[in-house]
């Protein structure tokens, strides 16, 4: 089975055409295996499907006034998971957003614009880069 190797990436979004964009972005340019949500009450139940990578938008509450905010659901799967990753997603550029975000254990934060997949892009590369040498330096230092 090839699907092995593929990333697994939620996409979780209260903004249906960003959410849509985001994902066709991402089929076009790789080998994703991609879910995509409209809350993070829906993210939170599909934790167990394993994703490696969660793009996380930072407000959710679009739609639902009630819906758990970004930052909440982010607590959440790390409660569930530390070791996925989750990078923040806001419409606004505002530093004490993104220290938060960051606060909260988030990998990294990216700001909605015409850049932000290439950016989200470069960071799950990078992190997957990061990962791998984790696990190799982790090999040797077992062996010495």
């Amino acid at each position: 089975m090839n699907t092995i190797n593929k990333i697994k990436l939620f996409l979780v979004d209260d903004d249906a055409l960003f959410l849509k964009s985001l994902e066709i972005e991402f089929l076009d340019h790789a080998d994703f295996e991609i879910e995509t949500y409209s809350t993070g009450e829906l993210c939170l139940a599909n934790l167990s499907n394993k994703p490696d990578v969660i793009i996380l938008d930072y407000h959710l509450d679009g739609i639902d006034k009630n819906a758990i905010n970004g930052i909440d659901t982010l607590d959440k799967i790390k409660e569930f998971n530390p070791e996925i990753a989750v990078i923040m997603l806001s419409s606004q550029d505002k530093i004490d957003v993104a220290i938060d975000c960051m606060h909260h254990q988030a990998f990294d934060y990216v700001v909605k614009s015409e850049t932000a997949f290439v950016r989200l892009q470069k960071i799950i590369s990078s992190l997957f880069e990061f990962r791998k040498m984790k696990k190799e330096l982790n090999w040797y230092m077992e062996r010495m």
